[in-house]
């Protein structure tokens, strides 16, 4: 979290309008942080969305959401917070693709645990360019892979729900050795390039 992967999202859908072209975006019904019905950055801007439910990922199911005609139009098609998706949602991308469409996914690779996270893995093997993004840690300030979920300021125990929706007040950016640290888990001294991200 707070690798700015929604920014990048909004700003690639801002070119493709800037060039003319028709973009479509969705997102899980179950992203309710900032607003039901848009899509909204850490830092407030705000961009409407068409919501998919999880579980109901299908070319008829998007049809129904913005119309066939909408669908056809649309050069380009994007979700935010693919990771709330279900297994189906790979086979979604796919179909769109071979549309003839550019898909446009992001999400968060790894659950607060630091275990793949939902369709991310197979959407990240099928995709033609992945672009991985990292936070900055706010203990140290070093390259942040991992999120922390906190309660009451600790970290929350491992064995939680794996999907809990929410924000600066529930999550931290930490870089692995951090993470580990701040769990009472011991991380190599070899490892120390961990802190820069080198």
């Amino acid at each position: 979290m707070f690798s700015r992967k929604t920014e990048e999202l909004l700003w690639r859908l801002e070119q493709v309008r800037l060039a003319g072209r028709k973009a479509l975006l969705f997102k899980p019904v179950i992203d309710t942080r900032y607003a039901k019905d848009a899509v909204v950055t850490h830092d407030g801007r705000e961009v409407k969305a068409h919501l998919l439910q999880p579980g109901e990922e299908s070319l008829e199911k998007l049809e129904e959401i913005v119309g066939a005609k909408a669908l056809k139009e649309a050069d380009v098609v994007a979700f935010d917070e693919g990771n709330f998706f279900s297994e189906r949602f790979p086979a979604l991308c796919e179909e769109l693709v071979a549309l003839g469409k550019r898909v446009i996914v992001a999400g968060l690779d790894l659950t607060y645990a630091g275990e793949p996270f939902g369709p991310m893995p197979t959407l990240l093997a099928l995709a033609d360019k992945v672009e991985k993004r990292a936070a900055i840690c706010t203990r140290c300030g070093g390259f942040a892979t991992r999120t922390q979920r906190l309660i009451a300021g600790k970290p929350a125990p491992l064995n939680g729900p794996v999907i809990k929706v929410g924000g600066a007040e529930s999550y931290a950016p930490r870089c692995r050795q951090c993470y580990a640290e701040e769990r009472g888990e011991t991380y190599g001294a070899s490892h120390g390039s961990a802190r820069t991200g080198e």
